[in-house]
């Protein structure tokens, strides 16, 4: 199981509800400082990570991710 951060940039006020509904987003929740919502992915294999990101991304309204996965 690898475990992943993607902090959400976006002036959506729902954006953390919004990313609930993304598959293998374990957990979600607003955040205050330079973003405004971080989700929390869990996934067996590496790879899923891009994609997973590249569905965040997608959401309206979303102006960027940053992404930063668990070590081991």
């Amino acid at each position: 199981m690898v475990k992943a951060v993607v902090l959400v940039k976006s002036p959506k006020k729902f954006i953390a509800a919004r990313l609930k509904r993304v598959s293998l987003v374990s957990e979600s929740f607003a955040v205050s400082g330079q973003f405004d919502a971080v989700a929390i992915i869990e996934v067996n294999d590496l790879t899923q990570i891009k994609d997973i990101t590249m569905e965040i991304q997608k959401i309206t309204g979303v102006e960027r991710t940053e992404t930063m996965v668990q070590v081991q």
